[in-house]
């Protein structure tokens, strides 16, 4: 079997992570299958890709990013026909196709000419013009769309006539985790781990941070990890100099982009997650909870779904750095009463989000194989009309519409 699987990153955040994780559950399930990967470019994401794939194959993708519309919409359009053209090529050599996110524009084209072939990965919640965009473009893909969550799904509010599922995204965690040992006598370590943008909140986290009375800062040991897309300086200086104003420089540290976030996580007793726009699902608080460190979430988007509050963490209303702040002074002063919430956020990622969620998105990838093969077959006999076997022409079109249950 030929599965292709196109994503539009080559780093190794949040959705470079979850692509790596859905590749490797297709070896999992198919150890010979030749499994492609396409990528934009080389990067850090490609070194774990070699391991579970039979090839990584960088091409000119057409990804649809905030910062590179202008061009797009003016030399972009030009090359757009020879990228539907390579999209289409690659697609029609496959037997499965995997595209990761909505942005790879080419493919969800081109997918509509290859009907029951193409699953598309969902993993964002786009905003109000754009998500109306989205929403037509995979209408017109045809493609059988797989959504990271409940909140990513009713933002699109697709028709019922579109073949569509719920499943949360695999995340791998350590076998065994250090319990946590915070008791208030030395400062509680505060992780917030991201990539810097206007959406991950991390300006929120330092005015919450800012509105905190000086004993309880005192308690705070805060580490701010990750960078900005291609290198935004400009949003980087602008936290440094908010830490600097709000004279937080002794409490609160930056760090670049790490590969593995495992280490960051241990080294936390809680995890931050502040965001300002939907999540589509909160893949750093399903993170935290792999190794047994509880949230504080933001209850927007896909994180409601994630983060159980008051049972293995906490959900703050979303744009409000007083909560946020209240949040992290009870985390800091009373330790007793969040003691449990460890081995609870542990037991909900092992429920919902470790091996289950796996073998969800193998069991779509073999449904759509086996209607690729059973209609390959259907095409063989009516080239063969001699053969003196008869099947009806179904073409491969019937599919369960049902939504695979989420676990929420």
């Amino acid at each position: 079997m030929r599965i292709l699987c196109v994503h539009q990153g080559y780093e190794l955040y949040g959705s470079d992570r979850s692509f790596v994780e859905s590749v490797a559950a297709l070896r999992e399930a198919w150890p010979d299958a030749d499994i492609e990967v396409v990528l934009p470019r080389d990067g850090p994401i490609v070194a774990p890709l070699q391991s579970v794939a039979s090839r990584v194959r960088f091409a000119p993708i057409w990804v649809l990013r905030r910062r590179a519309i202008a061009r797009l919409a003016t030399i972009g359009v030009l090359r757009l026909p020879v990228a539907l053209w390579r999209a289409a090529r690659a697609i029609a050599a496959a037997d499965v196709v995997y595209v990761n996110t909505i942005v790879i524009i080419d493919y969800l084209i081109a997918a509509r000419f290859f009907p029951d072939r193409v699953l598309v990965h969902v993993h964002e919640i786009p905003e109000r013009h754009a998500r109306k965009a989205f929403r037509a473009l995979l209408r017109w893909s045809r493609a059988e769309l797989i959504f990271n969550s409940q909140a990513t799904r009713s933002a699109f509010d697709l028709p019922s006539s579109t073949v569509q599922h719920v499943v949360y995204n695999a995340i791998a965690g350590p076998p065994h985790i250090a319990g946590l040992d915070y008791d208030g006598a030395r400062p509680l370590r505060l992780l917030m781990i991201g990539r810097i943008n206007r959406i991950k909140g991390q300006d929120l986290l330092i005015e919450a941070l800012e509105s905190l009375p000086a004993a309880v800062t005192r308690r705070l040991d805060v580490r701010i990890v990750g960078g900005s897309f291609e290198n935004d300086s400009a949003r980087e200086n602008a936290l440094h100099r908010q830490v600097q104003s709000a004279n937080l420089q002794g409490i609160v540290r930056f760090e670049p982009f790490r590969p593995d976030p495992a280490p960051l996580y241990q080294w936390a007793d809680v995890v931050v997650i502040p965001s300002r726009r939907p999540e589509s699902l909160g893949r750093v608080a399903i993170e935290a909870m792999a190794h047994g460190r509880p949230a504080i979430a933001a209850a927007i988007g896909g994180l409601t779904e994630v983060v159980d509050h008051g049972v293995s963490g906490w959900l703050v209303p979303p744009n409000d750095p007083a909560r946020l702040a209240d949040a992290i002074a009870q985390a800091v002063a009373e330790p007793q009463s969040w003691r449990t919430y460890s081995s609870a956020a542990r037991a909900r990622w092992q429920a919902v989000f470790g091996e289950r969620a796996t073998r969800q998105i193998q069991a779509l990838v073999r449904a759509t194989a086996a209607r690729r093969a059973a209609a390959q077959a259907a095409t063989r006999m009516d080239a063969d009309p001699g053969s003196g076997m008869w099947s009806p022409r179904t073409n491969g079109t019937s599919r369960d519409k049902s939504d695979m249950d989420s676990g929420a």
